[in-house]
């Protein structure tokens, strides 16, 4: 499966941010890409925050490992945690 991959940063208090990939589908609409990234941020405790471009720009695409494309199948996006998630 061909993904796209989003790069994307969002503070989690005054001196932290967070910093994760949002995998999705690669024609897969911005609207969703938002909407996954709010749904990661809500189970992370970061709620009432309006997820933009401002800090969530696509990378690139690449091909997923199986277990990443399965994931995106089942719930449609894959999220890799890469700082203070």
């Amino acid at each position: 499966m061909k993904v796209s991959v989003y790069d994307t940063y969002v503070p989690k208090d005054e001196k932290t941010t967070m910093h994760f990939d949002i995998l999705v589908a690669d024609n897969d609409s911005m609207d969703n890409v938002y909407r996954y990234g709010k749904e990661y941020l809500n189970k992370k405790g970061v709620s009432n925050f309006q997820l933009t471009a401002k800090e969530c720009n696509f990378c690139h695409m690449e091909a997923a490992p199986e277990n990443i494309a399965s994931e995106i199948r089942t719930k449609g996006y894959y999220i890799i945690e890469m700082e203070n998630c």
